[in-house]
């Protein structure tokens, strides 16, 4: 799911955040099932704490169109197969991520880590505040 601001459609500068899962319709229902059966398990905070049990948090949403930057939203294997064309990214990193892009740089924003050590989508999103900061 990408999402951009009409008004930054020329930027250079983007978030990238990267789910701890991948995409398809079948992993889809099955990462559904998961978080309805058992949350506490389920191996991607980012959307553990972004996503009802159907769709995004109006409130995440609103944040992520709010952001200063635009941001874009990739599954584990969309931004693997990334990584062929970006050879440049880091390789070795633990989903969930968030990565930076600037220009044609692409880096490591928020750690698996990080993220994993939010127990609320309001700390999510002051980390994510907190980072931006420093850009």
């Amino acid at each position: 799911m990408y999402r951009e601001r009409p008004e930054m459609k020329n930027s250079e500068t983007e978030l990238i955040l990267v789910y701890n899962a991948d995409s398809g319709l079948f992993n889809q229902i099955k990462d559904g099932l998961h978080k309805f059966v058992a949350l506490s398990t389920y191996q991607c905070n980012l959307c553990a704490l972004t996503f009802g049990k159907v769709r995004m948090k109006n409130e995440w949403k609103t944040f992520i169109e709010n952001l200063e930057i635009p941001a874009k939203f990739l599954h584990r294997d969309e931004f693997l197969r990334m990584l062929k064309t970006h050879p440049h990214i880091i390789k070795d990193v633990k989903f969930p991520a968030v990565f930076l892009r600037k220009g044609e740089k692409i880096s490591l924003f928020i750690t698996a880590n990080e993220i994993n050590e939010c127990k609320t989508m309001e700390d999510l999103m002051n980390l994510i505040t907190k980072e931006l900061t420093k850009v």
